[in-house]
């Protein structure tokens, strides 16, 4: 009888066992096939190639979420560099962690809790703050860049990219917080990516 008890035992825990390697397999699917239609639809190549970061850069990925664009970041400033990536919501920032794990980055990604208007950056630490698809959710933009601005190195820059249709809300808020538009590029379907500098 003890032998059939033990029997039973082991064999309810293999099945557990086997539910909860199902479980992350489906799971590890679900962010695979989610990673690839990001990439198809929002093409970090091209977000990344007109930034030009390099090995070392330390970025702040604002509006970060569940890290889709964070890993190609990271793998862009990898090896030596620093990603601080952002969100007013602590639940997505563990799936972004998750994410990071999975893709074995050589960089430091620090996921970071912020408030819904306040950067939460430290200063002249930054070589590019990148808010990607973000900036029309702050309540006032050109608020939140003069707030963001002392957070830049010196020759640090703004990238903003987003929607056309967001395009002419986030011009007016830079050159409002007393922006400098260095390059545009607008070989993403649909979307643009401006790069700015805090003039001297």
């Amino acid at each position: 009888m003890r032998a059939l008890v033990t029997f039973v035992v082991i064999a309810i825990a293999a099945a557990a066992c086997d539910r909860g390697a199902t479980a992350e397999r489906r799971a590890d699917k679900q962010r695979g096939a989610e990673q690839a239609e990001f990439d198809r639809e929002r093409r970090p190549d091209v977000l990344l190639a007109a930034i030009g970061l390099r090995p070392g850069d330390v970025v702040a990925d604002i509006g970060a979420g569940t890290g889709l664009l964070t890993v190609h970041v990271a793998r862009a400033v990898s090896p030596g560099g620093r990603v601080v990536a952002t969100d007013v919501d602590a639940t997505v920032l563990e799936l972004l962690a998750a994410r990071v794990a999975d893709a074995k980055v050589d960089a430091t990604v620090e996921p970071r809790v912020v408030g819904p208007d306040q950067p939460g950056l430290e200063a002249a630490t930054y070589d590019v703050i990148l808010l990607a698809q973000v900036d029309h959710y702050f309540d006032d933009a050109a608020a939140w860049l003069r707030a963001a601005t002392p957070a830049l190195r010196p020759g640090g820059r703004f990238v903003i990219s987003n929607r056309v249709h967001h395009r002419a809300g986030a011009m007016a808020a830079a050159r409002d917080a007393g922006l400098r538009l260095v390059r545009e590029v607008t070989d993403i379907p649909g979307q643009y990516v401006a790069i700015f500098t805090v003039p001297p």
